[in-house]
């Protein structure tokens, strides 16, 4: 089971000079993902136990649209292991002008990660 979700950084989500995005930002896109895919398998939130692994792979500015996808690869009686890619599929042309972006024929990865998520028993509700 697989979960996407695309979203476009702001000036708000840039932390560092430059207009950088703090990498927090991905794992924080990951944490909506990992939701979604709980919710899809258990009928509950669930919640973020551990990161196995965290790979930054690029920079991320604001303006640059993020497309964040997941997927369960285990399934344990309460733990669901999960792995993570973050890709940048458009990016600002401030160059052209304020308004123009380029859509990437490669998508760049920006992140990956590995990590586990748990679901109590008693709140597993699609069995």
């Amino acid at each position: 089971m697989k979960a996407l979700i695309r979203v476009r950084m702001s000036l708000h989500d840039a932390h560092y000079g430059g207009n950088l995005v703090d990498g927090a930002k991905m794992l924080q896109l990951f944490g909506d993902v990992a939701t979604e895919l709980l919710i899809r398998q258990d009928g509950d939130e669930g919640l973020f136990v551990a990161y196995e692994s965290v790979e930054f792979k690029a920079p991320v500015y604001a303006g640059d649209y993020i497309e964040a996808e997941g997927e369960i690869i285990n399934v344990g009686n309460s733990s669901r292991k999960m792995v993570f890619e973050a890709r940048k599929v458009i990016v600002p042309r401030p160059d052209i002008n304020e308004s123009a972006c380029d859509v990437l024929e490669e998508p760049i990865i920006v992140c990956k990660a590995v990590g586990t998520c748990m679901v109590p028993k008693a709140k597993q509700r699609n069995k």
